[in-house]
């Protein structure tokens, strides 16, 4: 068994585990880095809605009191306690037809009532302008705000895919080189320890070829004390058995190699194996991030088209009581119900 080459393969499986663990946790750390973004800027959504219901709030409060519409005087609850007689002298301009008060011909304010009317219905009309075009102001200031914010976002999030892209495929190009090099170092070192142990074999067998052992020399059996003398470890002579035996254990020997070459090439033929499936693997979990991208663009989109539909109903709901006379509160409660 070649200890070096299996102690080298091992070193080189470990070095790629803990490559493709260092790979995996980075990851996981962009994914937890991902989440995190997105989190944060659902909860800068969520606040930007909850700013523009306060600001709704306070636009009715502030601009859109009760005291300030024209019917006010019909749903007044102190209205009795502020409430006159019905008639406090002949005089008195609080006496309508309808109140039996005062007849025709005795209405002696009637052109100054008129022209108070008209004054007054011309100053409402003059302030229901105000109000709208304040209204439409704050309301286009509001939607260019928060398109230069979606704009904004989609930049830095493609900022962040791009870079993400870019840092894998610079992982991927060092990753790809790294193995190339080990692999060509790994070739150059099996070369020439190929060329070293043919040289040694070559070597032993010329040794063993010109030595005494193979060619039989029958004097290097020759004691010291003379001819009649045999040396055992040195004596050539075996019989029929001996050599069946001998050959049978060579036979052996060589069996034993052809299994050690076979169990040899199905070891390379299954490290082959796993380093493409590896690779297939590697290729998966990258068509599924790529996938998971897609599909985080398209929820993205999504969202930006129904946030647009909603801004398009408000809009047509505020064009629609421009030219309409339904009461400020009925509308935003139709409004309100329409955006749900």
């Amino acid at each position: 068994v070649d200890k070096d080459a299996l102690d080298a393969q091992v070193k080189e499986r470990k070095y790629q585990e803990a490559a493709e663990k260092a790979q995996h946790e980075k990851f996981a750390h962009d994914m937890k880095k991902n989440d995190k973004l997105m989190c944060l800027l659902e909860e800068r959504q969520k606040n930007e809605i909850k700013d523009m219901n306060r600001a709704l709030i306070e636009f009715h409060k502030n601009f859109q009191k009760p005291e300030t519409r024209r019917e006010f005087d019909l749903n007044d609850p102190q209205g009795l306690k502020k409430d006159r007689p019905a008639r406090v002298s002949d005089s008195d301009p609080r006496c309508t037809i309808s109140g039996m008060q005062k007849f025709m011909g005795e209405d002696l304010n009637y052109d100054e009532r008129m022209k108070f009317q008209k004054e007054q219905i011309r100053e409402w009309s003059l302030q229901q302008q105000k109000d709208w075009k304040n209204a439409l102001a704050h309301q286009k200031l509001a939607d260019d705000l928060y398109d230069k914010f979606r704009i904004e976002l989609d930049r830095k999030i493609m900022e962040e895919q791009r870079k993400e892209e870019e840092s894998r495929r610079v992982v991927c190009t060092a990753t790809k080189d790294f193995n190339r090099i080990q692999a060509a170092e790994l070739d150059h070192k099996n070369e020439l320890e190929k060329a070293q142990k043919i040289k040694d074999d070559m070597d032993e067998i010329t040794f063993l070829l010109r030595g005494d052992l193979l060619s039989e020399n029958p004097d290097q059996a020759i004691g010291p004390l003379g001819k009649h003398h045999v040396l055992v470890d040195r004596w050539k002579g075996m019989n029929q058995e001996q050599l069946m035996a001998i050959r049978q254990f060579q036979k052996e020997q060589a069996l034993e190699n052809l299994r050690l070459r076979e169990q040899e090439r199905q070891r390379d033929a299954e490290w082959d194996r796993w380093r493409l499936q590896t690779a297939r693997a590697q290729l998966l979990w990258e068509r599924q991030q790529q996938r998971q991208n897609r599909e985080q663009r398209r929820d993205l989109d999504f969202v930006n088209a129904e946030l647009s539909q909603q801004q398009k109903a408000k809009n047509i709901f505020l064009k629609e009581e421009e030219y309409s006379n339904i009461p400020t509160e009925e509308f935003y409660a139709q409004f309100n119900t329409t955006t749900r």
